[in-house]
């Protein structure tokens, strides 16, 4: 079944963050309808307002199969929306998912990795945020690691797309929106 894609507008309040307490970002989770008419559950960038001025971000899965808005503090002082106002919002899917940034571990790792770079190359960007999300979702150092190795073997072996990994968290329960100071 294909998704509706168009603008959603929704209300939402701005949260603070319960950890770490002296953040100066906020958030917002995203109304099931609109969430509903993004393309995918896991990471999706859109482009979109709040109270107005214009942003692009990247949503994060909040395991419940909708996102949640990370409003860093110069969207927030721009968009003239203190932490506990109720915002307006507008999003939309972008046109085109923009390439991840690689994280330096990895990068390393696959440089060191014969034949990773090649199927790293010829995978989809989606497929490549998908493997990105896999690899720092990883909640120890030491998993991280692992992660790490395991894409570049996986990758070297023609793997294309990371097995048993849920982009959205609902199924595993690895991700979530953060807790607001309010719940805290």
């Amino acid at each position: 079944m294909a998704r509706n894609t168009t603008t959603s507008r929704f209300d939402a309040k701005l949260l603070r963050p319960g950890e770490p307490r002296d953040a100066s970002w906020a958030f917002v989770v995203l109304p099931a309808e609109a969430s509903a008419r993004l393309p995918r559950r896991g990471r999706t960038s859109v482009e979109g307002t709040l109270n107005g001025h214009a942003f692009t971000a990247t949503l994060e899965p909040d395991g419940q199969l909708s996102h949640w808005l990370k409003v860093d503090e110069a969207l927030r002082k721009a968009a003239r929306a203190a932490i506990g106002d109720t915002v307006a919002l507008e999003i939309a899917p972008v046109a085109e998912e923009p390439e991840p940034e690689l994280p330096p571990d990895l990068r390393r790792a696959l440089d060191d990795t014969p034949g990773a770079w090649a199927t790293w190359e010829s995978t989809t960007t989606l497929a490549r945020v998908d493997w990105i999300h896999w690899m720092t979702s990883a909640r120890q150092p030491a998993t991280r690691e692992k992660r790490v190795a395991d894409a570049c073997d996986m990758l070297a072996s023609g793997k294309r797309r990371v097995c048993c990994f849920d982009p959205s968290g609902y199924y595993s329960k690895a991700f979530g929106a953060p807790e607001s100071a309010d719940e805290a």
